[in-house]
């Protein structure tokens, strides 16, 4: 969700800023542009295509230059529309990029247009340009810290002006930014990832900094204003995990990832120990007596389903909450529970806002599991596990909620032991399922012939039902969740006893309802519930197990998985949902890895 680049060097950085903003399409976007600082005049680019449309637009210009900035917008204030597209001029002198959300952005506007400003856009972003445009005397880095203190909200800014070239300014408050430093040039980002290739040397900005980039010299200032210092770190970015490949879409390729980045992921574990966690995980966990997991979206589905594994292996009272509710309701704090996030990105806004919460209520025994070890929750827990998924560039997420369920099962296994409830051999049983995974959901990833015949009826119906029992049914919301993500289709997700309480009215020969059936000691429960499908005409498609005894017949669909697996079964189980859900979207000729209106990164409430 938008993305930030900004350069200043003796060179033409152009194609630094294009590159950066392609490697940033991941983040999710629906409008790009480009300003630069051309032989004393501000210029820009804008498009609401793709940043190939943009980079085609620069090349027909002749765009160029040694100062500027470059964004992708995913529409917050305004509609996706060129006028409302980043980098913002003010009067131009000023031109400015924006990720987040100013709240205060109807006063101030009310205050520059009383001042004579004119406001070509709907965003809140033009504000902060002809705010900075306001203050200026003369000095950038003097008006931006001015700027910030009438702010209110999450931004991460990059700003330049037409008065002062090879001169680019940065703030952030709740929106990340980094500083890439080279020799004689230095650069902003959003992300470590739009500067691979470019500099390796990359310093972390903090909550309130404001950064003054020029040629030979990055300065940084605090939120009061005092000089700080902070660490360059040597960040090697992998990029070749974002190539395409033979696949058609970058959701294909992930999904067929997920046996190799579940084998990385386990990489290097031989046993359980709280070391996996880091280094203070063993008296943490000694201590703690439940544990809150914090989420959003298909992370939170992952956080469900680690709710059953944790209380049933390891006996340890869990709460799941939604992130972005978590800290606008009255809760009851307990400062011996862990506190557990789980993000990608590791730069979820909501996310990392609950987690501040929970520490200010006093919590502070805090562990993420994320995709991406430089980001910002891996800086603000006490611990943190590192899924080894890969660059994840689908705005539909797979193999990170994969890893991610791989992750909490391990860190089910350790309270287990750490608390005294996992023998020796129930630990050599776990970690042998474990390592046999990768084969397992690779046997999985072959049922896709079959999975494409299901898609094609899907593809022509507007809505579904997925049901699912135990800590299956977080699978089945994860399965809903996909298939209304990339293809359209209004998808629900209910535990299969709930059916008979409401759901069961929506049932029709025209409601096709995906049943999630492994042979557990629910099964025939689930059979009933299947059979109440049946009896009003609906049409079951059921994922069962080898040995789960569910035959095809009128109006029952069934694709079975090569094995039952335990407790590791709903990472098996999702494997099939995220296939039909990506042959449905195809089917019906939707934009599978950018679907409309969702961004990869959410650094926005």
């Amino acid at each position: 969700m938008c993305g930030i680049v900004g350069a200043v060097a003796q060179r033409n950085i152009t194609p630094i800023l294009v590159e950066g903003l392609k490697r940033l399409e991941y983040r999710g976007y629906d409008s790009c542009g480009v300003a630069l600082h051309v032989d004393g005049q501000l210029r820009r680019a804008r498009s609401t295509a793709r940043v190939a449309e943009l980079e085609q637009q620069i090349a027909q210009t002749g765009l160029a230059g040694f100062t500027g900035i470059a964004h992708t917008r995913w529409a917050t204030h305004g509609a996706p529309a060129s006028h409302n597209a980043h980098p913002h001029f003010s009067r131009e002198r000023i031109a400015l990029v924006h990720n987040g959300i100013i709240e205060n952005h109807d006063e101030l506007r009310a205050e520059l247009s009383a001042l004579g400003y004119v406001f070509e856009s709907q965003t809140d972003t033009e504000v902060i340009a002809h705010l900075v445009d306001h203050l200026y005397a003369g000095d950038l880095f003097d008006t931006v810290q001015q700027a910030v203190k009438r702010l209110t909200g999450a931004y991460a800014i990059a700003v330049f002006c037409r008065d002062e070239p090879h001169r680019v300014v940065g703030a952030r408050h709740g929106s990340p930014l980094i500083v890439g430093v080279g020799r004689g040039e230095n650069f902003l980002a959003s992300d470590a990832m739009a500067l691979a290739g470019t500099t390796d040397q990359i310093v972390y900005l903090e909550e309130g900094d404001v950064v003054d980039l020029q040629l030979q010299r990055v300065w940084i200032v605090d939120a009061q204003g005092k000089p700080a210092r902070r660490a360059v770190n040597t960040v090697h970015v992998h990029t070749g995990a974002a190539e395409l490949g033979p696949y058609r879409h970058y959701m294909q390729k992930e999904i067929f990832e997920q046996p190799r980045a579940i084998g990385d992921t386990l990489e290097g574990v031989k046993t359980i120990m709280p070391e996996l966690f880091g280094d203070k995980a063993f008296p943490i966990f000694k201590q703690i007596d439940s544990v809150l997991i914090l989420a959003c979206g298909t992370s939170y589905y992952a956080g469900l389903t680690a709710k059953y594994w944790i209380e049933s292996v390891a006996k340890v009272p869990v709460n799941v909450e939604i992130a972005s509710e978590y800290r606008y309701r009255d809760s009851v704090p307990n400062p011996n529970a862990l506190v557990v996030t789980i993000s990608q990105s590791g730069e979820t806004a909501d996310t990392l806002a609950a987690l501040k919460h929970a520490r200010a209520q006093g919590m502070l025994h805090t562990l993420t599991v994320c995709n991406v070890a430089t980001s910002a929750m891996v800086r603000e827990c006490e611990m943190a596990f590192i899924t080894r998924a890969g660059v994840e560039v689908g705005v539909a997420s797979t193999k990170a909620f994969s890893t991610q369920l791989v992750a909490l099962f391990l860190l089910t296994l350790t309270l287990a032991q750490v608390k005294g409830r996992l023998s020796e051999e129930q630990e050599a049983e776990y970690l042998k399922q474990m390592r046999h995974l990768p084969v397992a959901i690779a046997s999985a990833l072959a049922l896709e012939p079959q999975i494409i015949a299901w898609a094609d009826d899907f593809a022509r119906k507007e809505n579904a039902l997925f049901l699912g029992r135990g800590m299956h049914y977080p699978i089945a919301l994860e399965g809903a969740l996909k298939l209304k993500e990339i293809s359209y289709i209004h998808a629900e997700a209910y535990p299969a006893g709930e059916l008979k309480h409401g759901p069961l009215a929506l049932v029709t020969e025209e409601m096709p309802v995906v049943t999630i059936a492994p042979n557990d000691a629910l099964l025939e429960k689930l059979k009933s519930n299947m059979q109440e499908v049946r009896a009003r005409g609906g049409q079951l498609y059921v994922f069962a197990d080898a040995d789960s005894r569910i035959t095809s017949s009128e109006g029952v669909h069934v694709i079975r998985l090569p094995e039952h697996y335990g407790l590791l079964s709903p990472i098996l189980h999702v494997i099939p949902l995220q296939l039909l859900a990506y042959h449905t979207a195809l089917a019906r000729g939707t934009d599978v890895d950018k679907p409309r209106n969702l961004a990869k990164s959410v650094t926005v409430e």
